[in-house]
């Protein structure tokens, strides 16, 4: 699979749908879950994370120093603390929200183009370089 942003968000951010911006931050930041791909697939039809949340790997990591500019979304580069468990290959961007994980957003799905995937797990810190050219573009 190549990166995508899922369909579902795009509808909404074109209706100006509820939890679909990406300027907020802390509960209503935009966050990134490292996943498995052996137990989540994506899919085009998904919206929401509660869709992805079994493949999720160690604790999602809010983006920070977003920038938007000419239509292309970046940020710093991330860290996971001390992550345990299965191989992570892709990496899925969402939009939270204080409500449960069956109304966040999936914005992207991102496996190739970015530093440090796949990888596995060994309890340490797992490091993430952005694609110098930023993490999506509309």
């Amino acid at each position: 699979m190549a990166n995508a942003i899922y369909p579902k968000w795009k509808e909404a951010r074109l209706q100006a749908t509820a939890n679909a911006a990406l300027d907020g931050s802390g509960a209503t930041g935009v966050y990134v879950a490292l996943v498995d791909t052996a137990v989540y697939t994506y899919s085009a039809a998904h919206e929401f994370f509660s869709s992805v949340a079994a493949g999720a790997v160690g604790t999602d990591q809010e983006l920070t120093s977003k920038t938007f500019t000419g239509g292309v979304l970046d940020a710093a580069d991330i860290t996971h603390p001390s992550v345990t468990g299965a191989t992570c290959e892709a990496m899925v961007l969402y939009v939270k929200n204080a409500g449960a994980n069956t109304t966040w957003r999936l914005l992207a799905y991102i496996d190739t183009g970015v530093t440090g995937l796949p990888v596995t797990p060994n309890g340490g810190n797992i490091a993430t370089a952005w694609n110098a050219s930023g993490i999506l573009a509309l």
